[in-house]
């Protein structure tokens, strides 16, 4: 399948683009129904010669070039209506009649504050497009996008989101009006998704109710189905906790396909090169060393223990807490006593037999390092946090004798 994608340098083309190119060089095969042999790039500084060959040959046409910052609202009808009907006169000429999908906005409704120049000059290339499938039976895509975010999306420009993310992973302020506003938003990853779902003819169909979106398999526009809804308020309270990810090493509840997931993704894209890097506080004493690397607010914490050869630490038991213990370097022994108990519980471990153990509530327990050259590196759960006011740790020694 030879794939035309003209917007393709914008911020949805690239992502349509890279994962395309994916699935062209079998990088990605999560989509069996779709082969693609060839990409189409066009933006505006393509050779425009090469619209009649990109025209003659593709097999499907996502069309995601448009205006929405000119110099003067003239622009909008040029950029939004007037290519696309150029690239629709071009496919006629070729007599293709292969998929057309069209990115158009919610603005497009033009009810309300949407009810301006961009929204119409939107409107206009929707019925143009709709004018085109009945004309030619080629079958037709409109999809009306609510804001978009994620990866690659331009900051100072004409996504809240991304302006957000990009003043605040640079330490630069950003302005709210009103905390309340309400966004409806849409990830990237979650419209390129259902881009290849259209590709394989699984796209999802809608109507509209005015701006909301009714679901329905006869409906005569498309919709992605997922989509967020957030304040202004909630998008900046996260990114600032995002923000203090290296101080409190607390990494944020982040639930499958939530919003919060896909922001912090988001987030993480805007930093700039002397944040991808953090230093850890690490403790050091003639043991070895003690360093926390992540905490969660519901799952505890991970932590990386260094003991020296010959040492032993630990000898302390807790009531509710547990943890795991896991060698990743070295050679040791984990000890385990129950409290009122004599029998010693021996775990041999080694980096070489990685295994995760236990120290159950209620257990004495230590680690030994059994080597004499070698530092012994053990990565640590803990169900929780440690609180220094409510450590839950209390010292007794695994062997009494």
């Amino acid at each position: 399948m030879k794939i035309l994608v003209t917007g393709a340098k914008g911020f949805v083309g690239k992502n349509l683009c890279e994962a395309l190119k994916n699935i062209r060089d079998a990088k990605d095969r999560t989509h069996p129904g779709v082969s693609v042999s060839e990409i189409f790039e066009y933006d505006i500084d393509t050779d425009e010669s090469l619209l009649e060959r990109y025209c003659r040959e593709a097999n499907f046409v996502f069309n995601l070039a448009g205006v929405n910052r000119p110099k003067n609202n003239d622009e909008f009808m040029q950029g939004n209506f007037g290519f696309a009907s150029a690239l629709l006169d071009c496919l006629k000429k070729y007599d293709n009649k292969c998929p057309v999908m069209i990115s158009s906005s919610i603005q497009a409704t033009c009810i309300g504050r949407y009810d301006g120049d961009y929204g119409r000059s939107k409107k206009a290339g929707e019925e143009l497009l709709f004018g085109y499938g009945k004309e030619t039976g080629a079958k037709t895509l409109v999809y009306r996008f609510p804001n978009l975010f994620g990866k690659w999306c331009k900051p100072n420009y004409n996504s809240v989101v991304a302006t957000f993310c990009y003043n605040i992973a640079n330490d630069l302020p950003i302005r709210i009006n009103d905390r309340n506003i309400r966004l409806e938003l849409l990830y990237i990853d979650d419209l390129v998704e259902e881009m290849l779902n259209a590709l394989e003819g699984n796209e999802h169909h809608c109507d509209y109710d005015g701006v909301e979106t009714i679901f329905d398999a006869e409906g005569k526009y498309c919709a992605v189905p997922v989509t967020h809804k957030v304040t202004l308020g909630e998008i900046a309270d996260l990114l600032y906790s995002f923000a203090e990810q290296p101080k409190t090493l607390v990494i944020p509840e982040l639930a499958e396909n939530s919003f919060g997931k896909k922001l912090y993704s988001t987030y993480l894209s805007y930093l700039p090169k002397e944040k991808v890097s953090f230093s850890l506080k690490t403790n050091v004493d003639a043991r070895g060393s003690f360093t926390e690397l992540l905490k969660s607010a519901k799952c505890g914490q991970v932590s990386v223990n260094i003991s020296k050869p010959g040492i032993t630490k630990g000898e302390h038991w807790h009531n509710s807490k547990w943890e795991l213990f896991i060698v990743v370097s070295g050679h040791g022994l984990i000890q385990m006593r129950k409290i009122g108990s004599e029998e010693v519980l021996n775990f041999e471990v080694s980096g070489d037999d990685i295994k995760a153990i236990h120290m159950l509530p209620g257990y004495t327990h230590n680690i030994i390092n059994l080597s004499d050259d070698r530092d012994l590196i053990t990565v640590m759960w803990a169900n929780e946090q440690f609180d220094p006011n409510k450590p839950d740790t209390y010292s007794e020694r695994v062997c009494r004798s």
